[in-house]
């Protein structure tokens, strides 16, 4: 299967726009993936940003180019992905629907359950062997392989999990029929 060619504008957008948008797309890591349910946006103004202090070489990715990846560990236990979006704007990929090579994320995982593979932002790395090395990474390369979803679902909001500032804010997103959200 071929990576479709994406609008390199997709990403050169705030991560409030691209975060729903983003909502039922293919979403691979090498042999591994699914289709993505649930995302949280961050923008350079939010208080709950990585980049809302300024440029440091910890979130240096975050200010690179739109349709990158800003991989940062969360409170020193799990890596989290996020695509870079415009203006240091970054979109948490939070879920995805586990489609893609299952044995092989069951294995990484160390569960048979399927709904716990993918259904948090720690989980989900686990599950596609995401580290520090896709830091910084374009996600139009392998990889990664992203496929565009073809009809536009039904998008619930929610305020974001595990933050302490800007916790109010309502810019999660999850597919509203996801069975596997967190």
């Amino acid at each position: 299967m071929k990576q479709k060619e994406k609008n390199p504008e997709f990403f050169n957008r705030s991560a409030l726009y691209v975060a729903p948008d983003i909502l039922g797309w293919t979403f691979n890591i090498g042999s591994t993936g699914g289709i993505i349910i649930e995302t949280e946006a961050y923008t350079r103004t939010d208080p709950a940003s990585h980049s809302f202090r300024g440029k440091t070489l910890s979130n240096s990715s975050m200010f690179g180019i739109p349709g990158s990846s800003y991989v940062y560990r969360s409170y020193g236990l799990h890596w989290c992905m996020n695509f870079v979006c415009a203006d240091a704007s970054a979109v948490l990929i939070r879920a995805i629907h586990p489609l893609s090579d299952l044995p092989t994320m069951i294995q990484r995982r160390g569960t048979q359950n399927i709904k716990a593979l993918c259904s948090g932002p720690g989980k989900l790395s686990q599950a596609l062997n995401i580290n520090k090395m896709l830091d910084g990474r374009s996600l139009k390369d392998p990889p990664f392989f992203l496929i565009p979803r073809t009809q536009t679902p039904q998008i619930e909001t929610g305020r974001r999990i595990g933050i302490t500032k800007a916790a109010e804010y309502l810019w999660r997103f999850k597919l509203a029929d996801a069975a596997f959200a967190c």
